[in-house]
């Protein structure tokens, strides 16, 4: 019971917002949003997207700030046959999920800065736990079915779990672009990545079914079961040694019935000693049979038994008892990135931007924790893995836009360490996105725009867990821009993604093979507004 409650790993349950890699948020703008393939922006986003495009804005200052509003649903299903129910829902929200833009640019050369959630920015919330909290828990009333015995019949359990979990890795992102010739830019720069997540929650009120009456388990199985079985391991002892005289005296090899006969010990003794070895499984017939010397071995036993039943009751009661978490983890990463920006011919603009991994480290500042699994000053790896993208942007007529984007999450270059169940998450390739967007410029001062995004995830079965799962799927955008004067500009997009559900399968060796489902949809909401100051 030691793993009553398993609360690791639930950092990567909700640190992938939306779009984006394992752990990468991808959704960095509201133009984003509403088009889904950005990785050739020339716009204000290209600060994130494609740092090297922005020499291909005009000459001046420019601040842009954004929010997104991104809801989360998150679903298991599991066929395990003992849990109370099969199905458990999980909630991820981010009400804010803020991005901001700065760019000065003046003529070959431009400086910027980025600010966003570069991985996580939202708080996950679990009000029923998830199958693995209650495995353990479910398992427990079978393996009590031995209590009937006692006259404690256990048939079911309720439980009171709670669990939510905050992470944002805020990216702060600074470099300068240069533009070497008009069909060559480049871009240098860095991220710097303070991260935070924090973990609270509980695992309570854990009551047994015992005669159709619910009870505290910790106060049943301590208090009742405990001081049942110690007082008869305390009686099979004193039986044991009640006939430690007759062996003494050489009556050893002799049945109850010959010691009786022989007048050594009465009708009424003989009959407590059989009703002391029926109540610890001996059969009549064996009764019969057995000598003092095995009469009196066989209490012995029987009192090990016993005693030792009766402190797996207390360490199981300890077990059942409340536990909290109130946990905070904090470290910082750096990412350096490179960029290209290629415009080899007249309404044709291509991207490319590489993002080395991030080395980051996260140590527990703990204030409560009775899992045993966050222990203060903790130190746990959560590297973001490189990113190498590109994609093109190219004016087919006038007034349309079409973009083409490809990103490539080098996942394998990670170690991931293991999932909930000890098993190594492991992947099979890398994750990788292909995204085609597309922009009408309806009037002069007002564009709408679309778009769509497939997602495959390289993750194997073997790196699945109801905590940390992940689904490929596909995104659809869309949403407008609006200029209402020449320096501003307002940008709102809105997308839905529906993903592939995933499954993993299990084998007890007590319950047989079952497996669970894992499904989570998504929606989000975006609002951009960005004003060019002009030439200064």
């Amino acid at each position: 019971m030691k793993k009553l409650i398993v609360f690791t790993g639930i950092l990567f349950c909700y640190c992938q917002v939306f779009a984006g890699g394992i752990l990468t948020n991808g959704n960095q703008s509201a133009q984003y949003i509403r088009m889904l393939s950005r990785n050739a922006s020339t716009s204000v986003d290209a600060v994130y997207f494609n740092p090297a495009g922005l020499m291909m804005m005009d000459n001046g200052f420019y601040l842009s700030i954004q929010s997104q509003s991104l809801f989360q649903t998150k679903t298991v299903e599991s066929g395990f046959p003992l849990l109370n129910t099969p199905k458990y829902e999980g909630s991820l929200t981010a009400p804010v999920f803020p991005t901001a833009f700065a760019i000065y640019k003046k003529d070959r050369f431009a400086l910027s800065l980025g600010f966003g959630p570069n991985s996580g920015g939202a708080s996950a919330e679990f009000d029923k736990g998830l199958p693995s909290f209650e495995k353990n828990i479910s398992t427990l009333v079978p393996s009590l079915a031995g209590l009937s015995k006692l006259g404690k019949n256990v048939s079911g359990y309720k439980v009171d779990i709670y669990f939510k979990g905050e992470s944002a890795y805020w990216g702060i992102q600074g470099g300068a672009s240069f533009k070497v010739n008009d069909i060559f830019s480049v871009y240098g720069g860095m991220r710097y990545l303070p991260s935070t997540t924090k973990y609270n929650g509980y695992l309570k009120n854990i009551e047994l079914n015992v005669n159709g009456e619910f009870k505290n388990a910790a106060t049943f199985l301590q208090g009742e079961v405990a001081p049942i079985l110690t007082g008869a391991a305390n009686q099979a002892s004193g039986a044991a040694s009640s006939v430690a005289p007759l062996i003494s005296n050489g009556a050893g090899s002799f049945t109850l019935a010959q010691v009786q006969g022989a007048g050594y010990i009465s009708a009424a003794s003989r009959t407590q000693l059989e009703q002391g070895l029926l109540g610890l499984g001996v059969t009549q017939a064996q009764i019969n049979q057995m000598s003092i010397s095995q009469v009196q071995s066989a209490f012995t036993a029987g009192a090990t038994s016993l005693n030792g039943q009766a402190a797996t009751m207390v360490g199981t009661a300890a077990a059942l008892q409340d536990k909290l978490v109130d946990v905070e983890q904090t470290g910082t990463g750096y990412t350096p990135i490179l960029g290209v920006n290629i415009s080899p011919v007249k309404d044709l603009n291509i991207g490319i931007k590489y993002e080395f991994k991030t080395k980051l480290t996260m140590t527990n500042k703990t204030t409560v924790d009775g899992t045993g699994l966050f222990s203060d000053k903790k130190e746990t790896g959560s590297d973001l893995p490189s990113l190498f993208s590109i994609g093109a942007d190219y004016k087919l007529t006038k007034r349309f836009d079409l973009s083409l984007s490809y990103n490539s999450y080098h996942d394998k270059g990670v170690n991931w360490g293991t999932n909930i169940y000890g098993e190594p998450r492991t992947t099979g390739y890398n994750t990788w996105e292909l995204a085609i967007g597309g922009q009408y410029q309806w009037t002069k001062k007002f564009a709408v725009s679309m778009g769509y995004l497939h997602t495959e995830m390289g993750v194997t079965k073997q790196y699945q867990s109801d905590f940390s799962y992940i689904n490929p799927g596909d995104t659809f955008g869309g949403g407008f821009e609006w200029k209402p004067t020449s320096r501003f500009t307002v940008d709102a997009g809105v997308l839905y993604t529906v993903y592939e559900d995933a499954q993993k399968p299990f084998t007890d060796p007590t319950f047989g093979s079952y497996s669970e489902t894992y499904s989570k949809h998504n929606l989000g909401f975006a609002l951009g507004l960005t004003y060019h100051f002009g030439g200064i």
